[in-house]
């Protein structure tokens, strides 16, 4: 039976990824159930393989690997942000643009950069009785859901946000990817 502890657990790795999905949805013109299902399964992809690494790293090098995730999450985070933000202010209504901004490199940075703290996780899940596949698999399912969900969400909010949605959720990653810094210097 899968533990209250692997649903808690996935929630909390997801949020990020929900946070970044609202913001995909509301900058997009009309994003829809294709990209609703591009976001969340690329985002839960990432999310179980960083769990599964980590986990694979082992406690042999969690000091490493803590050492330097919240710098790479924070970088990724800032640089993405940046990028909607400095676009949402330049004000450009080139639906082109705003296609080459969602691009899956783009996607595919996101999601490694709001799954850096599954990595962490899983260094502590090889310590754990928990169960990797059981575990890792509920979170990428739950962030799945999370990330379709955001998309959805985002585009609903996306017309009465207007460009300033995009702004919103590039100021969201950066404070997404300063949270994540802080949260680990301060420990």
């Amino acid at each position: 039976m899968i533990g209250a502890t692997s649903f808690a657990l996935a929630f909390s790795l997801s949020m990020d990824s929900f946070a970044a999905a609202l913001g995909r949805g509301a900058a997009h013109t009309r994003p829809g159930l294709p990209e609703a299902l591009r976001v969340g399964i690329t985002f839960g992809a990432c999310q179980l393989l960083m769990s599964v690494i980590g986990w694979a790293v082992g406690a042999s090098f969690a000091e490493t690997v803590q050492g330097v995730d919240h710098w790479i999450a924070f970088a990724l985070l800032l640089l993405i942000g940046g990028s909607m933000v400095r676009n949402a202010l330049a004000g450009s209504s080139d639906d082109g643009a705003a296609a080459k901004r969602s691009g899956w490199l783009s996607l595919l940075a996101t999601g490694v950069a709001t799954s850096i703290d599954a990595s962490a996780v899983g260094v502590g899940l090889a310590m754990a009785d928990l169960d990797i596949v059981v575990t890792a698999t509920v979170v990428g399912l739950v962030t799945f859901l999370m990330g379709f969900g955001g998309v959805m969400l985002g585009h609903a909010a996306g017309p009465l946000l207007g460009r300033r949605a995009e702004l919103i959720g590039g100021v969201g990653l950066i404070g997404i990817g300063t949270k994540i810094l802080f949260e680990h210097l301060k420990s």
